[in-house]
This record gives C-alpha cells, structure tokens and sequence, in this order.
C-alpha cells in the first residue's frame, strides 16, 4: 500500500515514522516539505498525492494541517498533533484517525479535541510529548495503517 508522509514544520523526511511505514512494508512517499512556505508546502504535498494516489496520507504537527488541506484524492488521513488551527485545514472526514499527546507542549491537545468532535474523525490520547515518536504511539501508527 502506498503511504504518503508529510512531516512537520522542523523535521525532515526520514525518522522514526517514516522507518515505520516503510517496516511495514508499506510504500513510503516522503517528499521534502519547505518551512518558510506554506503555498509551496501545499503544491507539493497535493502533487505527490495527484502522482502516486497513496491510499493513506500520514501527516505530523503541520504536516497534518498539510494532509487536512489538500485533496485526498480518496485516501485515508492519519494525523499525529495536527497544527490546524495554527495553519488551517479542519475539514476532515470522520474516517480520519487523530493521534495527540495530552501532554504536547506545542499543539494543545485541546486542538485536536476539538476538530474531533466537529468532524466526527477518531481521537487517540497517546504518546508523551509533541515528537510523538516514542514506542506506544509508532506502535499505534502501525496499528491504523
């Protein structure tokens, strides 16, 4: 299955969820997002889209208001601490799964609290900070692809 991951406003491609999907034996589409500009952060996550019909997009912190902004073309969302009220991109599908640390210190988890119930989408309290890369929630991403 393809898998396409949009990463957060200071990561990179790679990591410790991108090592997770590609484990899985997933097809990883993991492009270089810029994080001084969100117009072309946006063209290039929808062209991957457009390219390579993933059937999942995973988007983390701004990557997940990325994922939550374009057109999914049909595929399932997955998105970990997603900083939509800091960049936009609520109107999600209630089959989308929300992945947030009660104790993330940089997206409120009242955020995700929120877009949950407006959208219906599927919220999971874990992890234990905002990278979000620790043991239980990889384990719970690898769950819902």
């Amino acid at each position: 299955m393809k898998v396409l991951l949009l990463h957060g406003l200071h990561s990179a491609p790679g990591g410790a969820k991108a090592d997770v999907i590609s484990g899985a034996g997933h097809e990883l589409i993991n492009p270089a997002l810029p994080a001084d500009n969100w117009g072309e952060s946006l063209r290039i996550a929808q062209e991957a889209v457009d390219e390579h019909s993933p059937s999942i997009i995973v988007g983390s912190s701004r990557g997940g208001a990325l994922a939550a902004s374009i057109d999914s073309g049909g595929a399932r969302r997955i998105l970990i601490a997603p900083a939509w009220k800091m960049f936009g991109g609520g109107g999600v599908p209630s089959s989308t799964v929300i992945l947030h640390s009660p104790e993330d210190e940089i997206i409120p988890f009242s955020d995700s609290e929120e877009l949950a119930e407006e959208t219906g989408a599927k919220l999971i309290a874990v992890g234990t900070d905002h990278r979000m890369n620790d043991g239980e929630v990889l384990s719970t991403l690898a769950n819902y692809l």
